[in-house]
């Protein structure tokens, strides 16, 4: 990627392999690269912004309205809130996680293993960490914006305005951020793309499910509790909550730093596997 246009990426010149372009990388952070990559997405964004926006608003709407006037025709309260309050900031969280998991997943591994589109940014001055961290981050700034589509949907129901909403896209970001490079990890250990179903179901689903998206974990057995307070999705459903109805500074810390601990952990844990998929 060239210093004057950092959003053209060039070919490997004949001759010269690309594990050979990327011999001389150092493993210094620089922020020109992740300004080209973000060029380049936000290029290819321009096409396709329609259709991924309607996806990505649309789906959690319904996952509020089937819920919240399904369920809330049966369960008018939990606790001090409306259920259909309770549901609207928890699929704040689940939004969150559907419009970053799977980006980071099948993005990541189509532009790997199909299109090539990684061999050929390394081929220029970027580095895998460069490369992984401008991705999982354009992937957060899209999601952090996607995600508040039922808070705004829930205000037209009767879900009361607060100053506190005006944090909701830092919480969603670094819930994103995390679950952005969890599915760049896995998009660089799974054999082929199919093999995301067993992610999907074996992970993901689980993940939405005890976060307290739908009911209080309070209503899980205890060995369930305990799993869901290492879920990152919980944490980000608590903060969410927390910002609507009331903010709660010392656990609210918690909250955020065990989203942001999650996602330095998968930052690390996915550079090395892009690494090693496409260097090593």
């Amino acid at each position: 990627m060239s210093e004057a246009n950092p959003g053209v990426v060039h070919p490997p010149k004949a001759g010269v392999s690309v594990q050979s372009a990327r011999a001389p990388r150092l493993r210094r952070f620089e922020f020109a690269p992740v300004r080209g990559i973000w060029r380049h997405e936000l290029a290819l964004y321009k096409r396709y912004w329609k259709s991924q926006s309607f996806a990505s608003m649309v789906e959690p709407t319904f996952f509020l309205l089937a819920f919240g006037y399904g369920f809330g025709s049966m369960i008018a309260v939990i606790g001090d809130y409306r259920y259909l309050d309770f549901v609207a900031t928890g699929v704040v969280g689940v939004a969150a996680l559907f419009t970053s998991v799977f980006p980071g997943m099948f993005n990541g591994y189509i532009r790997r293993v199909f299109q090539h589109t990684y061999d050929g940014m390394l081929a220029t001055p970027v580095d895998v960490h460069e490369l992984v961290t401008a991705e999982a981050l354009w992937i957060a700034a899209k999601s952090a914006v996607y995600s508040c589509t039922p808070l705004v949907v829930a205000l037209f129901f009767g879900l009361d305005p607060a100053w506190g909403m005006l944090l909701v896209p830092i919480v969603t970001f670094f819930t994103a951020l995390g679950f952005g490079l969890f599915g760049t990890w896995t998009s660089s250990v799974v054999p082929s793309i199919n093999s995301f179903d067993y992610v999907i179901t074996g992970v993901v689903t689980p993940l939405f499910l005890i976060a307290g998206t739908f009911f209080p974990v309070e209503a899980l057995p205890g060995w369930a509790q305990t799993v869901s307070y290492f879920n990152p999705l919980y944490h980000c459903v608590e903060l969410v909550r927390d910002a609507v109805f009331g903010l709660d500074p010392l656990a609210d810390l918690g909250h955020l730093g065990a989203l942001v601990l999650f996602a330095a952990l998968m930052w690390v844990i996915a550079v090395r596997g892009m690494r090693r998929r496409l260097i090593d």
